[in-house]
């Protein structure tokens, strides 16, 4: 019996769950916007509630416990400056998650999880390498 038993299992250990999402959290609250699998996403949304309302609190002892969960300096300066203030009068429900309908391989229901009020110049940030200019492609120097 799974009496008071909270939280879906996903199909992984609990390590990896652990790490799945720290590393989502990150991912969220860097670029404001992620699309995953439903259930990953309606797991997520608690995880980065309780982080920004850590952010919201402010203080020596909630930085240091955001920064045991998220393990990312410029997340957690990003979560206690501009998103704590872009939150500072709201009471919960930071996030949103939109179904996106079904995923070509094996028809998991997708969606979309952002932050309310999201900055929408965020999405795409320091992911992956930059681009080089045309005609640059073999200076070293």
């Amino acid at each position: 019996m799974r009496h008071r038993v909270a939280g879906r299992k996903l199909g992984v250990t609990t390590s990896h769950r652990l790490a799945m999402f720290r590393n989502m959290a990150v991912a969220l609250l860097k670029h404001e916007q992620i699309t995953t699998t439903l259930a990953k996403a309606k797991e997520l949304r608690p995880v980065t509630e309780r982080l920004i309302t850590l952010g919201k609190r402010g203080g020596l002892h909630a930085r240091r416990l955001a920064h045991a969960r998220l393990r990312d300096d410029r997340t957690v300066n990003k979560l206690f400056g501009p998103l704590a203030e872009r939150y500072r009068n709201r009471a919960g429900g930071y996030t949103r998650v939109v179904k996106a309908g079904t995923r070509y391989g094996d028809a998991a229901s997708m969606a979309i999880i952002e932050l309310v009020d999201r900055d929408v110049a965020a999405k795409g940030q320091d992911s992956g390498a930059k681009p080089q200019p045309e005609g640059e492609e073999g200076a070293e120097s």
